[in-house]
């Protein structure tokens, strides 16, 4: 190998160069660290190589008298100026990600630039003694020529710049610039990259990104807005949508408590009114689940008010319908009875009213009665290690009691009113003769339990201590 090197030093330095571009290939992404300890070995060896052959890269080849050696020598001493800039980018490069990660990219490019440029500019200078002045006045008249023909991308490129040095958005943040929605996949030196809801791909330049009205979604991080919109007859009392409104915030438990949602008067005409309901998530994942959940409850509870949504075509229950009657008719349970079935059941309910904060039904206890929730919202507590958590909210239509009407046994929940409720009552002596003739109210009577059942059961499991990580100097103390 030494032989090779002595003998043959041409050779054995135009070997080192392939030998890096083949390693370079071969090792992958993950070994990035590897790929520059590689790099940096390689042009050691190279550089060692040119200099004990008196191939100084600061001078012109040592061999004018033989024109192959001398050309030879010429192209080693010019790529050793490339060599180095681009070890050097390299190394720039590894410690900016280390330091700032993706969003310098385009950074690192410029700074690539640059460097390659001036390396060119001392191989044309050193090795082929060319008058740089001249090259550079050359240059410099050909420069503005080029930056007028590329004015646009220019300003692309700087508005990049900007755009990394103020990071306005991140990779993987979901932002909106002037009305297009999507996340940032990508950051280049011209544009940037979302990909939408629909699962396209929108790129926008960065000088047009750098002018626009930009919206970040993703900040700050745990706090994400959401509303939905509601238009209600403009003849309904304000006050009383706002109370059902309110309670179906209260109802939503992903709703975070601060800053705490409220709920507006948005506009009002002679066709309509329309509120607004403003509040906030911890998590980007939640935003589309807890506005489909919001919605169902204003619905919910703007109909146990005795409101309606304003659409089209009546769909709400025809008028004249008791109360009792009404909640029947949109009961997911008691929707199969017959009309007559219902005039009966609803003449056998009674009202029972519980201010904020009375138990309703406590854990344990075996309940001879059904309630049917008309108005407000009941918090179900359940219990792990001894300690008591919320693991629900109940809101208008849904039931409580079910487990001893069909099977004399109890939930381990307390159901507690966390607003003014209103409950209907249906006994147990009345409901199970029904229950025994109606198998498919008795079926999804039963497969509420079952679920309900089983989510507790899973909610309460004891969950295994985390094991503390042992660390070294953990390990050190341990022992002395």
């Amino acid at each position: 190998m030494l032989s090779l090197l002595t003998n043959h030093p041409l050779l054995a330095a135009l070997a080192l160069i392939v030998i890096d571009i083949v390693l370079w290939r071969l090792i992958g992404l993950s070994g990035s660290h590897w790929k520059l300890a590689v790099r940096l070995v390689i042009f050691s060896l190279f550089s060692v190589l040119l200099f004990n052959e008196g191939m100084n890269p600061m001078q012109p080849a040592p061999w004018p008298e033989n024109v192959p050696l001398h050309l030879a020598a010429t192209g080693l001493q010019i790529g050793w100026w490339l060599f180095g800039a681009r070890t050097l980018t390299v190394l720039i490069g590894t410690l900016m990600m280390q330091r700032v990660g993706h969003t310098g990219r385009l950074l690192q490019d410029l700074l690539g630039a640059v460097i390659f440029l001036i390396a060119i500019i001392a191989a044309m200078a050193y090795v082929l003694d060319l008058p740089v002045k001249g090259v550079l006045a050359t240059s410099g008249a050909m420069a503005i020529i080029v930056g007028l023909a590329l004015q646009s991308t220019l300003s692309d490129v700087f508005s990049g710049i900007v755009l990394n040095t103020t990071k306005p958005y991140q990779l993987d943040d979901w932002i909106s610039i002037d009305g297009t929605e999507g996340r940032v996949t990508d950051i280049d030196w011209r544009a940037t990259r979302l990909q939408t809801a629909q699962g396209s791909m929108a790129v926008i330049p960065n000088s047009l990104a750098a002018k626009a009205k930009i919206i970040n979604f993703s900040r700050p991080t745990d706090m994400h807005g959401i509303s939905i919109s509601l238009q209600v007859s403009p003849h309904a009392r304000p006050q009383t949508v706002i109370d059902a409104l309110e309670r179906a915030m209260q109802g939503c438990r992903p709703l975070l408590g601060k800053p705490a949602p409220s709920v507006s008067l948005k506009s009002s005409g002679s066709t309509g009114v329309e509120y607004e309901i403003i509040g906030f998530v911890s998590s980007m994942a939640q935003k589309r689940e807890v506005r489909n959940q919001l919605f169902d409850l204003a619905f919910r509870h703007l109909r146990a008010s005795g409101v309606s949504l304003l659409s089209s075509a009546e769909t709400s229950t025809p008028l004249g319908l008791s109360r009792p009657r009404a909640l029947l008719e949109s009961s997911s349970i008691f929707s199969t009875l017959r009309q007559e079935e219902k005039e009966t059941f609803s003449q056998n309910m009674t009202l029972q009213t519980f201010r904020a904060g009375t138990m309703i039904l406590p854990s344990g206890e075996v309940s001879d009665h059904l309630f049917i929730i008309e108005s407000g919202v009941v918090s179900v507590t359940l219990t792990r290690n001894g300690t008591p958590f919320e693991a629900g909210r109940m809101g208008p239509g849904e039931v409580i009691g079910e487990a001893g009407i069909l099977s004399d046994q109890s939930v381990p929940a307390d159901f507690t009113a966390k607003t003014f409720c209103s409950l209907y009552r249906i006994e147990k002596e009345y409901l199970k003769p029904c229950l025994d003739a109606r198998h498919d109210i008795s079926e999804a009577m039963k497969a509420l339990l079952d679920f309900r059942l089983h989510t507790a059961q899973k909610l309460t499991a004891d969950v295994p201590p985390a094991i503390p990580k042992k660390g070294f100097l953990q390990w050190l103390r341990q022992r002395v």
